[in-house]
């Protein structure tokens, strides 16, 4: 069997100002391309599929039109929330599509989902589990003390029969990682309060792929077998080094797996350009690479530059940020780009959407669905919705 490992969609994110959608829409694009050419049976989706947990009505359309065209292709489409997304808006409609080999899960319902595919040598048993907080864990478990990330995917996967004799494949959305070793992370992130966040990987070592959304830079997890695909973009100045791709993965019989790294490219890229700004200006200097990449500038003149931002942009239409670095700025002076994607956003929200979007940033998940109906009853109590 060979299915493509993807996460980290963020369909809808804004980066400094800019949309992504039309980036989003060519990779996916991509993907749709190498379903095809590999040949996949399935496409696994670790998570973070929205921005934010309510997206907009473009967001909602790009990853609409991407589904009907995976349901096309006549691939199985394994699906789960991750801390960006909304649990409700993930699971919607997920008994009816599952006559369309879609299976989307939004929320952990007290037991570890399983899809069980066939191919010529058997059964493989996909295991999915949305991302899961101690605290939405253990109202399932009365009986058991759940104080760590750790003890919630520990009982998350005693609720489930899993032998490992057959071949078995978890779909997660955490950060897993391994004493001694620090994993690649993202500005773009989020992370919950305290960072104390980090599973194991002992845990689910005995998987026989473990597909894990989170991270935005592709990465294994001190095993060739438990793995980040990373996201499809660049989301970060942070992420300016990382090549995105997606992963394909080949499972024959028990112990014999593969994976291959499927490159993506976007219509502009990310970089950074650092010197003055009569250098960076010049012809000389802009004419060896594409001026319309996105772009974080790096000032290094001593002297005051005046309105830094339209001198940089009369050359480089798409800069994001520009950031001055000398002698006499230890604060290192930044100016973004501002324009009004973000606040028309903002100003048609609303107020649940203002808070759940304010949840979001503090506690760096999405509401839980019992979390969602307490705020609206309070909101409806007090006239707001």
């Amino acid at each position: 069997m060979r299915f493509l490992h993807l996460s980290d969609l963020h369909i809808g994110k804004i980066v400094h100002s800019f949309s992504m959608l039309e980036e989003q829409k060519h990779v996916f694009q991509q993907i749709l391309c190498y379903v095809q050419s590999e040949q996949v049976d399935a496409v696994v989706i670790a998570g973070d599929i929205y921005d934010r947990p309510i997206p907009g009505n473009e967001a909602l359309r790009v990853f609409d039109d991407f589904l009907t065209e995976l349901a096309n292709y006549n691939v199985t489409v394994l699906l789960i929330a991750g801390n960006h997304d909304s649990p409700d808006r993930i699971s919607y409609a997920n008994r009816l599509l599952t006559d369309k080999q879609l299976f989307l899960y939004g929320s952990f319902n007290g037991k570890l989902q399983k899809v069980t595919l066939n191919d010529k040598h058997g059964k493989i048993n996909f295991w999915l589990l949305p991302f899961i907080k101690p605290l939405s864990v253990q109202g399932f478990f009365e009986d058991q003390q759940i104080e760590s990330y750790d003890d919630a995917l520990g009982a998350a996967l005693k609720t489930a029969d899993i032998t490992y004799n057959t071949r078995d494949i978890l779909v997660a959305h955490q950060f897993f990682t391994k004493s001694g070793i620090e994993p690649i992370r993202s500005d773009s992130e989020l992370n919950p309060v305290g960072g104390l966040d980090a599973i194991n990987t002992n845990l689910i070592e005995k998987f026989d792929y473990v597909a894990l959304g989170h991270l935005h830079g592709t990465q294994k997890v001190n095993a060739e077998h438990i793995r980040y695909a990373g996201s499809p973009l660049k989301y970060s100045a942070s992420e300016i080094q990382q090549t995105k791709s997606i992963l394909l993965v080949e499972i024959n019989e028990k112990n014999n797996l593969t994976t291959k790294t499927l490159p993506l490219t976007p219509i502009h890229d990310m970089r950074e350009i650092k010197g003055k700004i009569e250098e960076l200006t010049s012809n000389t200097f802009s004419s060896q690479i594409n001026k319309e990449d996105y772009m974080h500038v790096i000032l290094t003149d001593e002297e005051e530059v005046l309105d830094p931002m339209e001198k940089i942009r009369s050359i480089y239409p798409n800069v994001m940020t520009v950031k001055r670095e000398n002698s006499k700025t230890n604060n290192n002076a930044l100016f973004e780009v501002h324009q009004n994607a973000e606040q028309q956003t903002t100003t048609q929200l609303s107020i649940y959407e203002l808070f759940s979007e304010f949840f979001l940033v503090i506690c760096g998940s999405a509401m839980s669905q019992e979390q969602s109906r307490i705020v609206k009853e309070l909101l409806e109590t007090e006239g707001a919705i």
